[in-house]
C-alpha cells in the first residue's frame, strides 16, 4: 500500500510528465524512480469538469511504477485513440487520477456463479474472449451506480462483445483492486 503522501508525488510525476512535453523538455525524474522502482500496473485518468479525456494504463506488472505513470500519463494526454491530443489550455484544467492496481487474478467461477465473486466498488474486471479484451476500472461500477450484472455487461461491451459473453465458458475473466489517488477538482 502506498501512502497518501507517495500517491500525491505520483499525481505530481504525471502532471510533469505531460507538462514537459509541451514545453519540450526532458524529465528528470530519477528521484522518483528510486522510490517507485516495483513494478506495478497502473492507469492513468484525466478529466476535463468530471468528463473523460483520456484514460491509458498498463493492468500487469510489467515496469517500474514511475516509469509507468510516466508513460501513461504522457499517453492518456497524447494517445488515447477515443480523443485528440488535449491542448495546453485544457492541460491547465486538467484533473488527473491515478489508479494503482493489484495483479490481476482469474475469476474461477462459471456461469450465474460469476456474478458472486466480484464486489462493486472494490474490483476491477478485465475480459478476455475470442481475441477480444477490455478493461474498467473498479471506480466505473461506482460512478454509473452499476450492479454486478450491469458491470459485466459493461465490460464485455468495452471489449466490443456481445453483452452476455461472459457466460461463455471459454471467457476468462479477471479481477483486481486499485489504490486511487486523485487532483483536487480544478476550476472552470
Amino acid at each position: 500500500m502506498l501512502t497518501q503522501a507517495q500517491g500525491n508525488k505520483l499525481l505530481k510525476l504525471a502532471r510533469n510528465s505531460i507538462k514537459t512535453w509541451f514545453e519540450k523538455k526532458q524529465l528528470n525524474f530519477s528521484q522518483d524512480k528510486k522510490e517507485f522502482s516495483q513494478n506495478q500496473g497502473v492507469f492513468v485518468t484525466l478529466t476535463l469538469y468530471g468528463d473523460l479525456r483520456g484514460c491509458i494504463g498498463f493492468p500487469y506488472p510489467t515496469s517500474p511504477l514511475a516509469e509507468a505513470v510516466f508513460e501513461a500519463a504522457r499517453s492518456a494526454a497524447f494517445s488515447d485513440p477515443r480523443f485528440k491530443s488535449i491542448t495546453e489550455q485544457e492541460f491547465k484544467k486538467v484533473k488527473i487520477e491515478i489508479s494503482v492496481l493489484s495483479v490481476p487474478e482469474k475469476i474461477n467461477a462459471v456461469g450465474n456463479q460469476i456474478p458472486g465473486k466480484i464486489k462493486i466498488g472494490q474490483d476491477g474486471l478485465i475480459i478476455q474472449f475470442s481475441g477480444f479484451s477490455g478493461l474498467l476500472l473498479p471506480q466505473v461500477a461506482t460512478e454509473y451506480k452499476w450492479n454486478t450484472l450491469q458491470f459485466l455487461e459493461a465490460i464485455c461491451q468495452k471489449a466490443g462483445l456481445p453483452s452476455n459473453s461472459w457466460l461463455n465458458p471459454n471467457c476468462q475473466l479477471f479481477k483486481f483492486q486499485a489504490q486511487i489517488f486523485k487532483e483536487k477538482s480544478k476550476k472552470k
